[in-house]
């Protein structure tokens, strides 16, 4: 069965073009992953208060033979591959990739949450994932996520 799943994709720190078009390609390369759709790279303001170089952030929409956690696994392997660090919570880093949804599940355990906790708390995760969204339900609850989101950070086209 082939699940359709959204992640954003964002890095700070060394090139951080090469790094979101790395992350992207180790994820098509990947047998049970094919990414269908990739937004437009848009420059972002930090969140979480980590004074920091400014961000760029993708959203990707795939389908995956892959379960959610089996996704998970690989996402922390491309990470670990570009030398991503978890040395300051909400810091700076080379590659951050996050799983925002998966099909429809909800999913709550140790290791995973979907939909992701803080997509509605962050422009810089909603604006891409309207790029990429193919599915009805989920672009209406984005667009209205957009509205009425707390965060007013900046965030802004950087290519087309």
């Amino acid at each position: 069965m082939n699940n359709q799943a959204y992640l954003s994709v964002g890095s700070n720190l060394g090139d951080r073009q090469k790094n979101l078009n790395k992350a992207a390609n180790l994820l098509n390369e990947n047998a049970m992953i094919t990414v269908e759709k990739v937004s437009p790279i848009y420059q972002t303001q930090p969140v979480g208060g980590v004074p920091q170089d400014d961000f760029l952030n993708i959203a990707i929409r795939l389908s995956t033979t892959l379960t959610a956690h089996e996704l998970l696994d690989v996402l922390h392997q491309i990470e670990q591959a570009l030398r991503r660090k978890r040395l300051i919570h909400w810091g700076p880093r080379t590659i951050d990739l996050d799983i925002l949804y998966f099909n429809h599940e909800n999913i709550h355990d140790e290791t995973l949450i979907v939909p992701h906790p803080e997509i509605a708390k962050r422009r810089f995760v909603l604006i891409p994932l309207l790029d990429v969204l193919n599915d009805d339900q989920l672009i209406t609850k984005t667009n209205q996520q957009l509205q009425t989101t707390p965060d007013h950070n900046w965030v802004e086209i950087l290519h087309e």
